[in-house]
């Protein structure tokens, strides 16, 4: 007897359990390391609703190891994303965008096959203005062997990801991965605490609506990229055409709306950051992972994000990511105008 539709959901749960009988070779044990950001997921969402009621808004009073001033939440997320995951015996070692140093796995537990890196609160200076913020979390399989893992298992180029995804807190929540099969898309039901298949096989359009920028360093870019800019504008239509500007500052939000409706995102170096400002392992790489999965690019502006191999745990990086077509046009652009 079939399912009655208006019953029926996928769970994502479900929905990894059913990808997994495609493969006789899966073991579960990735499918457990997604609930368990699954479940981190949950529990920062909640928090988040709840950030002005339970006094976690505002500044911690210190920084982060990029120099950057710590938000309450950042901390909140970071140690949710830690506990979620350090006692499964599914992880060997965890990095994060807010440790100076690897996140070891305590002895009294089991380690596993995977390393786990994560931002655990991207955006999270939004966080006082109430706009949208996200986590994204990165996942390899280790290369060391047995005990806990090392520097070697997080220093991998991103083409070697087995996961990696994103969780969106905007006026929904939405966990968003990618296993190398596809891009799928999950919505937070709050009426039953579960994360359910809303998007599935993402595909971003060829081309996009939008570009997302910090116009404010347009000064600082090299003249490759201020011309790129301008096709944006609309200045060159020979080349391209215009498209509007859409610019949140969060870049899981921006990388979102450009995902689904097509677009394109850009941190390139300037002046005065020629290494860029975004981080390679913590965002550039797995958002690399997912954008190809879904048909689009994403490059540093002359190599592919996923072919970089990073040399050191907090490594920055440029970044232009986003529809397939206008990812070629930047790079083409910044190739024939220059530095």
């Amino acid at each position: 007897m079939l399912a009655n539709p208006a019953t029926s959901v996928t769970t994502i749960e479900r929905f990894i359990l059913e990808q997994e009988r495609n493969f006789p070779d899966a073991t579960g044990e990735l499918s457990n390391l997604l609930y368990d950001v699954a479940l981190g997921a949950k529990v920062i969402a909640s928090a988040i609703r709840r950030a002005g009621l339970v006094h976690v808004l505002g500044s911690a009073g210190g920084t982060n190891v990029q120099g950057e001033e710590q938000m309450k939440l950042d901390i909140f997320a970071n140690e949710t994303l830690k506990n979620a995951m350090c006692h499964t015996g599914r992880v060997c070692v965890m990095a994060s965008e807010e440790d100076e140093q690897l996140i070891p796995i305590p002895e009294q537990y089991s380690h596993g096959k995977y390393a786990v890196l994560f931002d655990p609160l991207d955006g999270s200076s939004n966080i006082d203005v109430n706009c949208s913020v996200g986590t994204i979390f990165s996942v390899y399989r280790r290369v060391s062997m047995e005990g806990s893992g090392t520097m070697a298992d997080v220093l991998q180029r991103g083409s070697e990801q087995v996961a990696a995804g994103y969780v969106l807190y905007g006026s929904s929540v939405m966990l968003v991965y990618s296993t190398g099969r596809g891009v799928h898309g999950f919505t937070l039901d709050p009426t039953i605490g579960e994360f359910l298949l809303s998007h599935p096989n993402i595909m971003t359009p060829r081309v996009g609506r939008y570009y997302s920028v910090n116009e404010s360093n347009f000064a600082r870019w090299n003249r490759g990229v201020q011309m790129a800019v301008r096709g944006f504008h609309g200045d060159t239509p020979e080349r391209i055409k215009g498209k509007k500007s859409r610019y949140i500052g969060s870049l899981v939000a921006d990388f979102h709306r450009n995902l689904i409706a097509g677009g394109i995102f850009l941190y390139p170096g300037d002046e005065k950051n020629p290494e860029g400002k975004l981080r390679l392992s913590y965002e550039a790489a797995p958002m690399a992972f997912l954008i190809e999965q879904a048909g689009g690019g994403a490059t540093d502006g002359y190599r592919p994000i996923l072919s970089i191999v990073p040399d050191r745990l907090h490594q920055r990086t440029p970044l232009v990511i986003g529809s397939h077509d206008d990812v070629v046009f930047v790079t083409e652009t910044i190739k024939e105008f220059g530095p």
